[in-house]
């Protein structure tokens, strides 16, 4: 099993800068591709950004590219997510994924999430 614990999240201004972390246990966190979602109230979950393994393939989504940066440190087990410029549509909770497939099998795992307010 894998077990994701995020942090980092709280209550900013527009403009400003939060940093989220995700701590991974488990060993079947090894070769998972990682992502950070985030859902506003009253919307659907969204992806935000993933990063795989080897940090070679990054995806943002378009509402964050050029502000937000992924980065992952694979000895710790922990993913980044670096917002800056942030704006009030960037508030919700933030969730951290990694799934990896396992014989035949996608294995996917969730954290409980960390709540980020940006108020103008």
């Amino acid at each position: 099993q894998v077990q994701l614990v995020e942090s980092g999240g709280g209550l900013v201004q527009t403009g400003g800068s939060l940093r989220l972390s995700c701590v991974a246990s488990g060993e079947r966190f090894n070769g998972a591709l990682t992502g950070w979602f985030r859902q506003a109230p009253g919307k659907e979950r969204e992806v935000v950004a993933t990063i795989n393994w080897t940090a070679d393939r990054l995806y943002y989504a378009d509402s964050v590219k050029g502000r937000f940066t992924v980065s992952r440190d694979n000895v710790k087990k922990e993913v980044y997510l670096q917002m800056n410029s942030l704006k009030p549509e960037d508030t919700g909770v933030y969730y951290c994924n990694a799934n990896r497939t396992i014989g035949t099998v996608l294995k996917e795992y969730w954290g409980k999430g960390t709540q980020v307010t940006v108020f103008s």
